[in-house]
């Protein structure tokens, strides 16, 4: 069983920057990272291939998240600069080998607990 565990997380004002790591205890093929805001649906934020180090990531957040992994480790990344208080949610790692939408919650079967992400204005 693969498991997953973030941390970095916090409260920022809008404009400043936060780090998030995602620790995965096996190797996967895809590592992305999604978000939940109270009262709406799971949505993809980024994620890049394990091998190849290739990078997607929502229009929401382009040219202000960057994704990236350290494979020694195990360990994926999320740095996001020029956070807006939309960004406000809880944060979660997911891992898989994702066939048909990296977007899609229902690629990945393992998950962490998630780290909550408060931008205020």
């Amino acid at each position: 069983q693969v498991q997953l565990a973030e941390s970095g997380g916090g409260s920022v004002q809008a404009g400043g920057s936060l780090n998030l790591s995602c620790v995965v205890s096996e190797y996967t093929f895809t590592r992305s990272w999604f978000r939940q805001a109270p009262g709406k649906e799971r949505e993809a934020v980024a994620t890049i291939s394990s091998a190849a180090g290739r990078t997607e990531y929502a229009d929401s957040v382009k040219g202000r998240f960057t994704i990236s992994r350290d494979n020694a480790k195990n360990t994926v990344y999320l740095q996001m600069n020029a956070l807006k208080p939309e960004d406000t949610a809880m944060y979660y790692c997911a891992a898989g080998t994702v066939y048909s939408g990296w977007w899609k919650p229902s690629e990945y079967n393992f998950w962490g607990q998630g780290t909550q992400v408060t931008v205020s204005s």
